[in-house]
């Protein structure tokens, strides 16, 4: 490139389009200091409108990782209602209850609309100019001890690019990303296992799907492009099979064709068990070591259903229905992996599918990406522990963040909100003041994600490539709120002035890069085309097949299962801090539609609960509506108890995402939060928070309340029995059965 100073490939990389970019097109002799070709800021919207029809335009659905492509109905310049968007291989032209409800989000009545500057020890209003200024001063200033750090939720896209640049640029020391609900366990098994952080599963190319808690159709990596999946299983001929083993029913688990309960923890003991008697066969044990079989000898029916608390029987019949059912998929969700054991539990789940052969047929690997900076990155929950041991060791000097609310979410042992406090410096970019919003000095308000333009590399790469696109569905509500793109542009031009110079703003940016990526056989003359195509259809896609999934050397010492632990007396009870697919970690309590929503299972709303089987509940003396204290080494919480069959008698959950103490109208002082109770145990191989090994106490109050709940006559089928039930222990899973199993 001429006269820029930017050479073509810095240029790429400042764009994302460094790595192996050039393999998705020759891009020409682009220049980005023309200003003409591409650096145009987002025009107005047509000003022709229609009253009373409504107008379709494609988007990308921020509401939780999947980055789902939606159609926003936009009536009279005012967004509507959401709908899948069909050119999404994620989406297909469908949506869920979150995506819905991301319309709440953008009109919420408590949204920030101005920055705030705390002064006197309180946040009052403040000017952008004044804002930007203090954000300026705070990160040119490089003198000094600490740690300059940049905390987001997990990302990916452009975004991710441009905070990337910033901290290489020196804006920043650390760029550190959390996820209160992470899977980094899984993805370290699977790195080790496979080679791969993230195997892709093709759940309807197989005949039977063992999940051991793995909520794919519920609170999953992708729930919506799963059900695509679960559809054609459950329709194919012969009817695909789902048994579930988990210690607390999920919504995948409501669906299965048989849900098991297991002792929380001990899913790798029933794996190997399961590995044990498969083994048996010739056909499964040619491929593995001496020393694996070795290590699964003395996982006997009866030892495994001593430990887990499954009947032995169920061994030999799975495993029977896994032969007679080939090619198989085994699954494996949060509950195994939230033990100090989690990753040990992970590697015997991931074992089954090496035993089973399904790598290749169920189990594969996407192909790879061709922007590699846009690549998700996924949170953990050991960063985090780190980033705050540095805090309170006052070695943290500014703290900027986004996309995450960690004051809410960490657990009590951690002091997070008292650590934050020896931050000079807090800034956050919020839509709506939370918990860690409030404890910061500078705050600044973002678009919604209706009004903001971004780019997206969803997680589930199983149809080929695809790179999801956000655009504004209408104008921005209210003036003072800003794109997160542009502000940090904005830091990018000072301190890059020389690369970022040439774009007026994140729009330009966009749309620079995405032009760059343009196939080769499209001219840089029809590049404007292709801009507006992709907008229109919402995604770029280019069709990869998935590649084949070889195991590396797995070791006995990997799937290693520690000795059953004796009953604690003080803390008898597991509890399960449950995940709905509406709530997830929190972040959408704020939306009055989920709140109302009944939760699938309970039919209960606005509300938190403790959920018990009614054995235990009988054996304390529990009744529904009784207010029970649960307490942990750590803390404790008091929720209303609801008997529920579908929980192992030795558990207690309570649903995560309500709890919050400074989060709007719609969630503040609405339930209990259970992640604020949770000890400090960790994987012993990665570190992660052990989110399922805290132990309880429980303890009935005097107190007895109503619940408010949505579930009509349900319960009696209006006292006319439309739907038979058949109990699970009298159900002959080698045959077709019309019963529904409770």
């Amino acid at each position: 490139m001429s006269g820029s100073g930017v050479s073509r490939r810095d240029f790429l990389q400042i764009v994302g389009l460094g790595g192996t970019a050039m393999a998705l097109g020759a891009c020409g002799n682009t220049s980005i200091e023309s200003g003409v070709e591409l650096v145009e800021s987002y025009v107005q919207p047509e000003d022709f409108v229609v009253p009373g029809v409504g107008v379709y335009y494609a988007s990308t659905c921020t509401q939780c990782a999947s980055a789902c492509g939606i159609m926003g109905r936009v009536r009279e310049g005012r967004i509507l209602k959401l709908e899948g968007n069909p050119n999404s291989a994620i989406s297909g032209g469908k949506i869920c209850g979150l995506g819905q409800a991301a319309v709440q989000q953008h009109y919420n009545p408590d949204r920030l609309t101005t920055p705030m500057i705390r002064e006197n020890g309180s946040l009052k209003p403040a000017t952008w100019d004044k804002a930007m200024a203090l954000l300026n001063a705070t990160l040119s200033s490089a003198d000094g001890p600490g740690r300059r750090v940049w905390l987001t939720g997990p990302t990916s896209g452009h975004h991710q690019v441009l905070l990337r640049s910033l901290v290489e640029s020196g804006g920043a020391t650390d760029y550190v990303v959390y996820d209160a609900l992470s899977t980094a366990v899984e993805a370290s098994v699977n790195r080790k296992m496979f080679g791969v952080e993230q195997p892709v599963t093709v759940i309807d190319k197989a005949g039977l799907v063992l999940s051991f808690g793995d909520d794919f159709l519920g609170a999953g990596a992708s729930p919506v492009a799963a059900a695509r999946q679960y559809a054609r299983f459950r329709k194919a001929a012969p009817r695909g099979v789902l048994v579930q083993i988990e210690p607390k029913m999920t919504l995948t688990g409501a669906n299965a064709d048989r849900w098991v309960a297991i002792e929380p923890g001990t899913e790798g003991v029933f794996a190997l068990g399961l590995a044990r008697e498969l083994l048996q066969r010739k056909e499964y044990s040619g491929g593995i070591s001496p020393a694996l079989i070795a290590a699964v000898e003395p996982y006997t029916q009866v030892e495994v259903s001593r430990i887990t608390g499954v009947r032995g029987d169920l061994i030999p019949r799975l495993a029977g229905m896994l032969w007679e059912r080939a090619p198989s998929l085994v699954l494996a969700g949060r509950y195994p992996q939230g033990h100090a054991h989690g990753s040990r539990n992970m590697a015997a789940i991931a074992l089954l599918n090496v035993v089973l052969q399904n790598q290749g047929k169920t189990v594969l690997r996407a192909a790879d990406l061709p922007f590699p900076q846009l690549a998700p990155t996924a949170g953990d929950f050991k960063s985090l522990a780190e980033l705050n041991k540095a805090m309170a060791a006052g070695q943290c000097r500014s703290l900027l963040i986004h996309g995450t609310n960690p004051v809410y979410s960490a657990p009590d042992f951690l002091q997070f909100g008292e650590n934050l406090q020896k931050v000079a410096f807090k800034a956050a970019w919020v839509t709506q003041m939370d918990e860690t919003a409030m404890h910061c000095d500078l705050v600044l308000p973002l678009l919604s994600a209706l009004e903001d333009f971004g780019t997206h590399i969803p997680l589930n790469q199983s149809d080929g490539i695809e790179l999801s696109m956000q655009q504004p569905l209408m104008e921005k509500l209210y003036p003072e709120t800003r794109s997160f793109g542009d502000v940090v542009l904005d830091l990018l031009k000072k301190a890059k002035p020389d690369s970022y110079k040439a774009f007026p703003d994140y729009y330009g940016y966009l749309k620079t890069a995405l032009i760059n990526a343009k196939p080769a056989s499209i001219s840089q003359a029809d590049g404007e085309a292709f801009w507006e195509d992709t907008l229109s259809a919402g995604v770029l896609h280019r069709p990869a097949s998935l590649l084949p999934l070889p195991a590396l050397e797995i070791t006995a010492a990997m799937i290693q299962q520690p000795a059953p632990s004796n009953p604690d007396a003080k803390y008898p009870f597991s509890l399960i801090p449950a995940v709905s697919a509406s709530m997830r970690d929190g972040r959408p309590a704020n939306l009055p539609w989920l709140q109302e929503s009944p939760d699938t299972l309970t039919t209960v709303v606005w509300d938190s609960w403790a959920e018990l089987h009614p054995s235990t509940a009988k054996a304390i003396n529990v009744r529904e509506g009784d207010v029970l204290i649960i307490e942990s080494a750590h803390g404790s919480i008091r929720a209303k108890a609801y008997l529920m069959p579908g929980i192992h008698p030795g558990s207690v959950a309570v649903p995560i995402g309500q709890g919050h103490e400074a989060y709007g109208r719609y969630a503040t002082h609405v339930g209990v939060n259970p992640l604020k109770i949770l000890d400090p145990i960790f994987d012993q191989e990665t570190g992660e928070l052990a989110l399922y090994a805290t132990r309880v106490a429980i303890t009935k109050t005097d107190q007895h309340e109503r619940f408010t709940k949505d579930e009509g006559a349900t319960n009696l089928q209006q006292g006319r029995k439309l739907v038979a039930t058949l109990g699970a222990d009298q159900l002959d899973l080698t045959k077709e059965t019309p019963f529904v199993i409770r």
